[in-house]
């Protein structure tokens, strides 16, 4: 039996795609790990275990540890797909390794080589590969990366999955600019972030509306304070999000995964972070931006920018049917 495991709103969005695919050709089971805890009212399956997470001092050691020394909620799998790179794939990872289970990576072959960014995920995702038997890779370079690191298994390029959710999106361009801000390497310098997105969202009032979906974090909504000329709204439904970037102009961000989702949306973005595991895209759909400082010069910038003419290099939109492909040959 295989078992897709998830903890967080981007891993359930990642593999819904390849549950529909799997339902009918593979049997599954569904494991949510409690990372988010309240994703499992957004998830459309009934048919899932749930782990729940007994808070400890430090949240990630606690997020393991539910995961550990679980026999039960791995009682008859041979097989369990993780997720990139959060605290719950590494968990999941692990506990299959000590079992003897087939260890699948979705997203698998992403690095900065920058263990600190991004925290942690950078080693869980290095974690994984050392355990993985199966890697599915978005892109050739994400799979050069294995290469050079000599993991065990077989390696596949498939693209993406969570573009598959963006193939009936059809990109106009309004006059809002998306921002999204919650990474732990950026709560250090939240107050800075902020205060350089309301000065650029002040100067640019009369053109473009700067929308915030606030992420829930403690260390990000005490500076809420400081976005006077930035519309803060609460977190949105994903298909809301969506449909948010496909008609927006910009977006400013500090995520992994929209830098895929902006891509195939044809829009530029600017990444507010050090490093990135996702280079396919810098110069025609993304720049990073390494400090606040730099932020509204980089958006003058992109203002200027022509409009992107390259294709997405994460993917086209179909990688669970690759992915369903594989999983039937190798499993």
């Amino acid at each position: 039996m295989l078992m897709l495991a998830f903890g967080t709103r981007p891993e359930y969005i990642k593999i819904k795609s390849l549950i529909k695919s799997l339902d009918g050709n593979i049997p599954f089971r569904l494991l949510f790990t409690g990372q988010h805890t309240d994703l499992l009212s957004n998830v459309e399956d009934q048919d899932v275990t749930r782990l729940y997470i007994k808070d400890r001092k430090n949240r990630l050691d606690s997020i393991v540890l539910s995961v550990l020394d679980r026999d039960d909620v791995f009682d008859g799998i041979t097989s369990v797909i993780v997720t990139g790179d959060t605290t719950s794939a590494f968990a999941v990872a692990l506990a299959a390794f000590h079992r003897k289970i087939k260890v699948i990576h979705l997203e698998a072959g992403l690095r900065t080589y920058d263990k600190d960014n991004p925290y942690p995920e950078e080693f869980n995702r290095q974690a994984v590969s050392r355990l993985a038997d199966i890697h599915l890779c978005p892109t050739p370079d994400s799979a050069y990366n294995l290469g050079m690191e000599l993991v065990r298994g077989s390696v596949h390029v498939v693209g993406n999955t969570v573009l598959d959710n963006l193939t009936h999106l059809k990109p106009t361009k309004g006059n809002t600019v998306i921002v999204t801000m919650h990474r732990r390497e950026n709560h250090k310098n939240m107050d800075r972030w902020f205060k350089t997105l309301d000065h650029i969202a002040k100067t640019y009032s009369h053109q473009y509306r700067f929308i915030l979906p606030i992420h829930p974090n403690p260390n990000v909504l005490k500076h809420r304070h400081l976005l006077q000329n930035v519309e803060v709204i609460d977190p949105v439904p994903y298909d809301q999000f969506l449909e948010m970037l496909a008609s927006c102009s910009y977006v400013i961000t500090d995520s992994g995964g929209l830098q895929e989702e902006t891509s195939f949306l044809r829009k530029r973005s600017i990444v507010c972070r050090k490093t990135t595991e996702r280079p396919e895209g810098l110069g025609e759909f993304s720049t990073l931006c390494h400090e606040p400082e730099d932020l509204f010069q980089m958006f003058e910038d992109m203002k200027s920018a022509p409009e992107p003419k390259g294709k997405c290099p994460y993917g086209d939109g179909y990688s669970a049917e690759r992915i369903i492909k594989i999983l039937q040959e190798e499993l």
